[in-house]
């Protein structure tokens, strides 16, 4: 079903309004071999916020000629935009709940608040594809940017952490994941969008693994070896999959976690990138709130013990469709919206058409620019 809706121009006086199909970006996929996380800022000239908003409608074909090389490799990006950079990129209307990272700071423990403008997720199952698909965008970028931080993750054995514990485990899946992950009548002008936090966590891990693995499971508050939850007999108030649970109005608020694992042995850095997506800000918010302050306060979560947040943004991932629609001034494309049925634009091909709790496959482009 195609909507209304705008995509504004920061540079001129008049917003462009257009029929724009909720295409999500691929926020909502498995885990995969291999990640790659980059936080960048826009330079203050005004042809770098042209270069960016070049880039929103270019990126899924970037996507396709490094793709295509090894389509089983299931390449993907999300590209997500931070508050300022909002409102200079795009301006009015906005996300409805999209602000700067909110700040936490407890005693020992802290949630730091990082520069992020735009973040860049790409995940596949080779680690070529995802350097090379940043290595594009970067030289796209140019001298627009500067990169506040770059991540490349791998999958750690069977999808653990470092601390030796599955990872996602509570991840919803199916219909589930879209409705836990993409916006829908809460934000109607930006359904099919997604929220998203991300945190990079530094592990002491000598500490961690001097800890006997009971104790390891009762912070966790999950079984080492088997991965089952803990009976709420054993397990204390403060495990980190206590405090992160969050219930409303007798409902579980569910959010899609696809963390990445990174380290360098050699330099004894060993780390978690979170990264969290969620129809709302607020359901991750008060996951970091229980950790880091407690549940009540001083019941906090005991893996910050061990694990040091560096960073700290939060960022919205509009729909492909709204990238697909942007041009280099922000006014909308004038070409007519895709009928029903016919192919949408997405960053990925694997990406879901719209929010009817389908999981639908479409290709990255309608028409394609190099014919």
């Amino acid at each position: 079903m195609l909507k209304c809706c705008a995509v504004p121009n920061a540079d001129a006086t008049s917003t462009a309004t257009y029929p724009q199909p909720s295409t999500p970006q691929a926020v909502v996929m498995g885990p995969t071999a291999a990640s790659l996380f980059l936080v960048v800022t826009i330079d203050p000239r005004p042809e770098s916020a042209t270069a960016v908003r070049s880039l929103c409608p270019d990126l899924a074909n970037l996507l396709r000629a490094v793709g295509f090389r090894d389509t089983a490799a299931k390449l993907t990006c999300v590209m997500s935009f931070g508050s300022a950079a909002w409102d200079r990129l795009f301006g009015e209307p906005r996300p409805a709940e999209l602000h700067p990272f909110h700040e936490i700071s407890a005693g020992s423990r802290h949630a730091v608040s990082t520069p992020g403008d735009v973040l860049f997720h790409i995940r596949a199952e080779r680690t070529d594809l995802c350097f090379e698909l940043a290595t594009q965008i970067m030289a796209a970028l140019g001298d627009s940017i500067t990169v506040e931080d770059e991540v490349h993750a791998f999958r750690y054995f069977d999808n653990r952490d470092l601390l030796g514990f599955v990872d996602g485990t509570e991840n919803p899946v199916d219909n589930e994941a879209l409705e836990a992950a993409l916006v829908g009548d809460n934000d109607p002008a930006f359904a099919g969008g997604s929220y998203v936090i991300v945190q990079k966590y530094l592990h002491d891990l000598t500490g961690w693994n001097a800890l006997q693995t009971e104790a390891q499971e009762r912070i966790i508050g999950r079984s080492k070896v088997s991965d089952i939850e803990l009976d709420d007999t054993v397990k204390p108030t403060s495990a980190h999959n206590a405090l992160t649970t969050i219930v409303e109005d007798g409902v579980e608020k569910k959010i899609f976690r696809a963390n990445g694992i990174f380290g360098r042995p050699g330099q004894t850095e060993f780390g978690t990138y979170f990264i969290g997506y969620a129809r709302s800000p607020r359901t991750i918010e008060q996951m970091l709130q229980n950790m880091f302050v407690g549940l009540p306060p001083g019941n906090y979560d005991r893996i910050l013990d061990f694990s040091r947040a560096v960073t700290g943004s939060l960022f919205f991932a509009p729909p492909a469709s709204f990238l697909d629609s942007v041009t280099p001034t922000g006014t909308a494309a004038t070409a007519s919206a895709p009928a029903p049925g016919s192919s949408q634009t997405g960053s990925s091909p694997d990406a879901p058409r719209a929010i009817d709790g389908s999981l639908g496959i479409g290709s990255l482009k309608g028409e394609s620019r190099d014919e």
